[in-house]
């Protein structure tokens, strides 16, 4: 039989059109609409590109699409980049997606606005939602990366304001692939401690590509399920996520969350010092008021008589007033005291402090190494001191 009238079965000539396309649509940059987007349970992505006259299916397997910062929506543009394969037994071909990034800026905020429409239908911005924050949190729980500059400006400010506060800090990333589900975990991990008063998610300015985080459904679902009040204190005064809707408060920067979470140690003294004053005040004013009355009441005809006994008993009342504002002062004065003690241990434990006595922190992979027996002599080491960082590499 001659060669070009040969009969090719269906695997043939599907394997043939599989070749020639996959080895010519090796890599390929692709845009188009989202649509039918569907996360599997097993954590691959199926979704459909299209533009106005076609459209191609599209497959992104779990672990390339934890690098996606984004959840995909159907109708978000998107660039996609890839390898066009073929499934021989349905005889489709479809892209194998290797990356995807927005198509712009315009559509990250397209899909902002349609969450933010959605969640505002379904009521989690609504006042009644919103949870009391404390006034003296003794524990306040704190989401945000460790090492940022935000949460070094949290614990300043916090110390200097209200040191008896405590911090649980719950680490996660604030930006990039995956950082939604660790904010989600740190929501989830501080709201099964014990005794935290308030949660304060924070981070500093940036894109909004940076800020993304905060825009995704998982994370607002976070903050409206959480037992405990949340304040946002996320990017600049002009940056809005929608985590700031749904938080129980609003703040304009992460410094700002712990102003508004904490109350300033300088008016409390203030009114100690008020309330100490005014209360020795008004018992004095009292007192005067009842000598006054009895006065009048002794030199009426009918107390002349028995006036000498009660002459002789106003020396005790005024030892007896005199006693009680000596046991004010020494109560107002024993609780500075032990204002300022707490204070004083506070600082102790600064670990600026600590550092500086000649301590160092030691890590490996980021984590402190408390004892010998955690240390593994394959991996590199990290070594804190007080006016600077080392690396040492295992060669």
């Amino acid at each position: 039989m001659n060669e070009i009238n040969k009969v090719l079965t269906v695997s043939e000539i599907t394997n043939q059109i599989k070749s020639v396309l996959e080895n010519q649509f090796d890599e390929i940059d692709v845009v188009g609409e989202i649509s039918n987007f569907k996360a599997h349970f097993s954590g691959h992505w199926y979704f459909t590109l299209k533009d106005a006259n076609a459209q191609i299916s599209c497959t992104m397997w779990k672990g390339l699409n934890n690098y996606v910062f984004f959840t995909p929506q159907d109708g978000m543009k998107v660039i996609v980049k890839g390898k066009i394969t073929v499934y021989p037994p349905r005889g489709n071909y479809q892209i194998d997606v290797r990356s995807m990034k927005p198509a712009g800026v315009g559509e990250l905020q397209l899909a902002f606005e349609k969450l933010k429409q959605k969640l505002s239908d379904e009521g989690l911005f609504d006042s009644i939602h919103k949870k009391p924050i404390p006034k003296y949190p003794s524990k306040i729980g704190i989401v945000t990366a460790i090492d940022s500059a935000a949460f070094q400006d949290m614990k300043s400010i916090a110390s200097r304001r209200y040191p008896l506060a405590e911090f649980v800090i719950a680490s996660c990333r604030v930006q990039g692939e995956g950082a939604a589900d660790e904010i989600v975990e740190s929501i989830k991990l501080l709201n099964s401690q014990k005794n935290i008063d308030l949660i304060i998610i924070g981070r500093g300015g940036g894109s909004l590509e940076d800020l993304w985080a905060f825009n995704e459904e998982i994370v607002a679902r976070a903050i409206f399920e959480s037992k405990i009040p949340i304040i946002s204190g996320i990017g600049h005064e002009i940056d809005f996520t929608i985590a700031d809707f749904v938080s129980d408060l609003r703040a304009p920067t992460p410094s700002a969350a712990i102003e508004l979470s904490t109350p300033n140690k300088t008016d409390l003294f203030a009114f100690i010092g008020d309330f100490s004053y005014y209360l020795t005040d008004n018992i004095s004013r009292i007192i005067d008021e009842f000598k006054s009355d009895i006065n009048t009441a002794v030199t009426s005809y009918g107390f002349r008589t028995p006036l000498d006994m009660i002459k002789n008993n106003y020396q005790s009342l005024d030892n007896t007033i005199f006693r009680l504002n000596t046991l004010f002062d020494q109560f107002f004065t024993f609780e500075k005291n032990q204002y300022t003690n707490i204070e004083s241990k506070l600082k102790s434990y600064d670990i600026q402090k600590i550092l500086k006595r000649g301590f160092v922190i030691a890590k490996q992979e980021g984590k402190i190494i408390q004892r010998l027996k955690e240390f593994e002599k394959a991996k590199s080491l990290e070594l804190k001191f007080y006016d600077g960082d080392i690396k040492i590499k295992n060669d």
